[in-house]
């Protein structure tokens, strides 16, 4: 599993000094390398008789764990609100986000188009229309290459860094609360299922990014376990976009930044803004970008023991 790290760190690497060149656009590789990947998972998970009669099961399964570590994140995000909110002055417009841009922006859309190829690939495997004997090394393959893409984002905008230099020190412990938060309640609710305390906490370890886990997650330990992680994530990120205004109410204002995980830089950040504010979109960012970073690492941490 560790060669997954490498590659993404190869590929940090490899983005910072290729920053300057835009001719080649990583989020566009990798959204179609995602597609690949989960068409792939879904034609493996429709291929397994035993697994797709357990699809339930596991549904229910996938949302325990979304709703344990979301309720984990926020509750310590509450705390640290708490500590933070008498203190801190919320008036950096140096976001990097135009307002219009996270305004016309459609956070369900990439949901939608994910739970689409899944499903496509599940149809494929029922009927047997693709064979699925080479399934699991096209899709090891691929993955190789969408963790180099990953990596090679991240490392080519080092201006990201130098924004959060701006970021008051205690909300910069936003990221820690969320992962704490999350695999502390995992840890608790893996004692009540009949899965290892590893798996769950791999699974909790995708923090709502579902493409990326799911497929690691397969790799590793199979297609149960990666739908598992495919849903729980999905659910996870539902529920930011769904019910941010209740987590506010519930938990405070950190609330759906951490509720949102490592989608809070993308996918979630519209509906943070409409909530939060402009205000918050630096802290959002600064969040999704770490805890995002920390995803192949401890998932692969997890699926190693």
């Amino acid at each position: 599993m560790y060669i997954f790290v490498l590659l993404m760190l190869a590929g940090g690497v490899f983005g910072y000094f290729m920053r300057r060149c835009t001719a080649v656009n990583p989020m566009a590789i990798i959204t179609w390398l995602v597609w690949a990947l989960l068409l792939l998972l879904g034609i493996e998970v429709g291929a397994n008789d035993s697994l797709m009669k357990s699809l339930p099961a596991i549904g229910i399964t996938g949302a325990a764990i979304a709703v344990a570590g979301t309720l984990g994140s926020c509750s310590l995000a509450w705390l640290l609100w708490k500590w933070v909110k008498g203190s801190q002055d919320f008036h950096d417009k140096e976001t990097g986000v135009s307002e219009d841009r996270v305004k016309s922006e459609t956070p369900l859309r990439g949901s939608l188009v994910i739970v689409s190829f899944f499903i496509a690939g599940i149809v494929l495997g029922l009927f047997g229309l693709v064979e699925d004997t080479h399934v699991r090394d096209i899709s090891y393959a691929v993955l190789c290459v969408m963790l180099f893409c990953v990596g090679y984002g991240l490392g080519s905008k080092p201006y990201i860094m130098r924004r959060f230099k701006t970021l008051n020190p205690r909300l910069a412990l936003l990221p820690l609360a969320t992962i704490l938060g999350t695999l502390i309640v995992c840890l608790a609710l893996s004692m009540f299922m009949d899965y290892s305390v590893a798996s769950v906490l791999a699974v909790g370890s995708g923090f709502g990014y579902y493409s990326l886990s799911s497929i690691m997650i397969s790799q590793s330990l199979g297609a149960e376990l990666g739908t598992i992680a495919l849903l729980s994530n999905i659910v996870r990120e539902l529920i930011t976009l769904l019910g941010a205004p209740l987590l506010v109410k519930m938990f405070g204002k950190l609330a759906p930044i951490s509720a949102g995980g490592a989608t809070t830089m993308d996918s979630t950040l519209p509906v943070i803004m409409r909530t939060l504010g402009e205000d918050f979109v630096l802290v959002s960012m600064f969040h999704g970008f770490l805890v995002d970073f920390s995803v192949p690492f401890l998932v692969a941490f997890f699926c190693s023991l």
